[in-house]
């Protein structure tokens, strides 16, 4: 089976429809899917029962575990294995989630059938169409919560209908736990750097909450003995994992967090083990986990992917933020001051409207965009003096907001 060729999920369908599932339930086929990386973001295998035509990068290994993961979610809860229903089942989902941009959704739903619409949407989902995208950015924010896709599939086999309220907060929850987690990573510029990141994406977030407060850990219990319960750990121990080893200090907060999501000690020291486990195994392929100051190189690489889409759009740019004389306004003053979370609300929901127009921008709206969102609003001001510094006259004498 080549993912990366037309008929990949038919020929899937193929390989797993009318066979015994090997999965008894749906902790087994996650536990599955953590020990291809899939958990992680670093999709280094795929599932044993997949045959690959030839070797496989990570991002054709991230969409064969999404898509057997989607799979298998809707056998185990629907009781059904007719692979035509499934998929009409998921497409139907995807466009209930709209995601990414209007024209590409336009696109992939308006002809060929089903499987060739996923294939697609597949492709959409895992790749970013940008060849300057970041390894580091793509594998540890961007391909680590497409579990967020599988997990908001399966409250959609159970009834769920609000899908995008339910995968933005659960995005948030991700985000908002990354940012806590690195709280008690070791001190130094490394971490400080990344915590700042993800502590900017918070404030863009409709879900945010202020860190260490009950309301933030009301919002994490709510989640309590879920499936949904179990990728908040592992992505706990993974931020905590640092040099194959985990202070005493990330050991307790990941005790403390574990047991609010209702996990024993025991269950979340295994969940520790296997963070450690996995990247020891595949070191080679997690290389650069492995590195000094991997925050600092985090947040280089993201600050550098997001001046490159800003210099390749800067006409398209200008003139979609020249059509709107306040977006451009605010974005002026969050150089000068800090935004208002009214503020900061006008600017993420005008600025999603234009990364919608511009394809190339479409990083922004997939799973973890907000994290650069931040970096975004810092830097387009720069490579944009012209229209601010005309925006500051047009608006000189007027109002604050």
């Amino acid at each position: 089976m080549n993912p990366s060729a037309s008929g990949w999920i038919d020929k899937f369908g193929h390989l797993t429809e009318k066979t015994i599932s090997p999965y008894p339930d749906l902790p087994s086929l996650d536990r599955d899917l953590k020990s291809c990386g899939f958990t992680y973001g670093i999709n280094i295998g795929i599932p044993t029962y997949v045959e690959p035509t030839h070797p496989l990068s990570q991002d054709e290994n991230a969409k064969i575990n999404l898509l057997a993961g989607l799979y298998f979610s809707y056998r185990g809860i629907t009781g059904e294995d007719k692979y035509k229903e499934f998929l009409r089942s998921v497409l139907s989902f995807y466009r209930g989630l709209e995601l990414g941009q209007p024209n590409l959704l336009q696109k992939i739903f308006s002809g060929g059938k089903p499987s060739s619409q996923l294939e697609k949407l597949l492709d959409s989902r895992v790749y970013l169409g940008e060849s300057i995208l970041s390894r580091t950015f793509n594998s540890l924010i961007t391909n680590s919560l497409l579990a967020v896709d599988l997990l908001t599939y399966r409250s959609y086999l159970r009834g769920t209908h609000d899908l995008k309220s339910t995968a933005h907060e659960m995005e948030s929850m991700v985000i908002n736990l990354v940012y806590h987690s690195l709280e008690y990573r070791k001190p130094g510029k490394s971490t400080q750097k990344l915590r700042e990141v993800f502590e900017a994406s918070r404030s863009f977030l409709d879900a945010q909450k202020p860190c260490d407060t009950e309301d933030f850990k009301k919002l994490l219990a709510a989640y309590k003995n879920t499936d949904v319960a179990q990728y908040f750990l592992d992505i706990i121990c993974l931020t905590v994992w640092e040099d194959e080893s985990i202070e005493l200090v990330e050991h307790s907060f990941a005790i403390r967090q574990g047991n609010i999501l209702g996990f024993e000690e025991s269950q979340v020291v295994s969940a520790l083990k296997d963070v450690q486990t996995f990247f020891k195994l595949h070191a080679n392929q997690a290389f650069y986990l492995k590195q000094s100051n991997t925050g600092g190189q985090l947040y280089e690489s993201m600050s550098r992917l997001v001046d490159k889409l800003i210099s390749r759009n800067s006409k398209r740019l200008k003139k979609e933020l020249q059509q709107s004389g306040e977006l451009m306004l605010l974005l002026s003053k969050s150089t000068l001051r800090e935004l208002s979370a009214e503020e900061k609300k006008k600017v993420q929901n005008q600025l999603l409207d234009i990364f919608k127009s511009i394809p190339s921008l479409a990083i922004f709206l997939l799973p973890g965009g907000a994290v650069l969102l931040p970096i975004f609003i810092k830097l387009i001001p720069k490579l944009l003096p012209s229209s601010f510094d005309e925006n500051r006259v047009e608006n000189k004498g007027k109002s604050e907001l």
